[in-house]
Parts: C-alpha cells; sequence; structure tokens
C-alpha cells in the first residue's frame, strides 16, 4: 500500500519524510491551467469534512473507548501537530500519542483510519464534474502523511492533486490558518489571489484566506457548495 511506503520511517526517532517522495497528481488530465487560461480559476480544497469524513471526532475516541473530550484531555498537546507538519515519524506519534506514555497499536490505529475514510455525501460526483469540466483541482489540507491511505482507499487523485499538504511538498511545516500556508500555495502556482477558490469547513481558515483576497467559501455540505461555485462563475 501506498501509505505503508510512505510511513515505513526509522525507529525511534523523529523523521522526516523521505525526498522521493512526492504529492500524488490527478490521474485525469487537466484540460485548463493558470498559464493556459486566466478565466479559470484554481479550486483549492480542505480534505477533512470538506471531501471526505474526519475520523478523529468519532471514529477515534470510540477507537480508544473514550469520548472526544476525554480524548483531547488525555493524548499529547503536540504529538498531533507535530506528526501533520512532518516533524515526528507515525511510529513515534504511537509511542508518545498519550501523556500518560500507554501504548498504542499503530496497526490497529491504521486499519481503523481506513476503514473510516469515506467520501461526504455528493462530494465524489461534484469532484468528477468539476475536474471534467477541466478545472484544476489541489488539495490544501493540513494533514500528516496518512493522505495515503486515504488516496489508498478513496483514490481522491482521480479528481484533485495532492499538492499542498502541512506533511510534505511545497506547503510542508505550514498549516492553515497561517497566511505563510495560503502565501507559500500561492507563490508555488504563480498566480494572483484572486485567482484562485479556496474552500474548507472552518471560518477560520476561511477568514485567514479571504484576508489575503483569495475567494473563500466555507464548507457546508456538497449541494451547496456547488451553488457557491456556481455563483462565483464556474460551469461545470
Amino acid at each position: 500500500m501506498l501509505a505503508k511506503r510512505l510511513c515505513s520511517l526509522q525507529r525511534g526517532h523523529p523523521t522526516r519524510l523521505p525526498a522521493a517522495s512526492r504529492p500524488l497528481q490527478a490521474r485525469r488530465p487537466v484540460v485548463m491551467t493558470a498559464a493556459a487560461s486566466q478565466k479559470r480559476p484554481i479550486v483549492l480544497l480542505d480534505i477533512m469534512d470538506t471531501v471526505c469524513k474526519d475520523p478523529f471526532f468519532q471514529a477515534m475516541p470510540a477507537h480508544f473507548g473514550m469520548s472526544f473530550k476525554e480524548l483531547l484531555a488525555a493524548k499529547h498537546p503536540t504529538a498531533w501537530v507535530d506528526f501533520e507538519c512532518n516533524r515526528i515519524s507515525e511510529e513515534h506519534l504511537c509511542r508518545i500519542f498519550f501523556k500518560d506514555g500507554r501504548p498504542v497499536d499503530r496497526g490497529a490505529l491504521r486499519a481503523m483510519m481506513h476503514s473510516t475514510y469515506q467520501y461526504l455525501e455528493g462530494m465524489e460526483p461534484l469532484l468528477a464534474r468539476l475536474a471534467g469540466s477541466g478545472y484544476e483541482l489541489h488539495a490544501l489540507s493540513n494533514y500528516p502523511c496518512w493522505f495515503e491511505i486515504i488516496e489508498d482507499k478513496l483514490q481522491l487523485s482521480r479528481y484533485l492533486s495532492w499538492t499542498y499538504l502541512s506533511c510534505t511538498g511545497p506547503m510542508e511545516g505550514l498549516r492553515k490558518p497561517d497566511p505563510q500556508a495560503f502565501s507559500r500555495v500561492l507563490d508555488h502556482l504563480g498566480v494572483p489571489p484572486d485567482q484562485a477558490i479556496f474552500v474548507d469547513d472552518r471560518q477560520s481558515n476561511v477568514d485567514a484566506a479571504a484576508a489575503l483576497g483569495m475567494p473563500s467559501l466555507l464548507f457546508k455540505d456538497a449541494n451547496n457548495l456547488q451553488a457557491q461555485l456556481q455563483e462565483r462563475g464556474l460551469e461545470f
């Protein structure tokens, strides 16, 4: 599996992802790019609870036999953010996941995550229509190397490129809503803010992108997102 390749890191030490690991590119050819058409905006999509369901709020607490409130109280205060930013490995995360040092079964945790990832209702056909209409789609997500597990199960790269992630690629080490994360993305794309549309389910992230002049949409559901995009002039 792709996830096993990406996350098989050295035992016992915080480790960075191998340089050979690159964000997965969309399998569907991009018909129109920013260079080819200044009229078509690039669509930047948050992934968790925007494209697919985030296991962190329900499935992960249930996996550990806890409520969400109990999980928040018991987990290490910085381990998850460090994992998202590729400052520690998956193995290291599992060793320090809980403040009290209780063990975490890495294999069982990965299996639970794999079984839980699923598209939010209506999002796969919406992505398919956007990609099929020639829009350039990129992930813009705070997420660790487990994005490869999502790809393995849902194959998002049929519709979008895994380009902008906090764990690898041009945005490595940066997280939304840090303005530097959005600036890094725009610099890499080589477009002004008004030629990209950002979609996220968190108001703080939407506000941060909008403050830089990027049209930004708060995700509620697939139907609402479709209507917002069409109001912005996207045709698909």
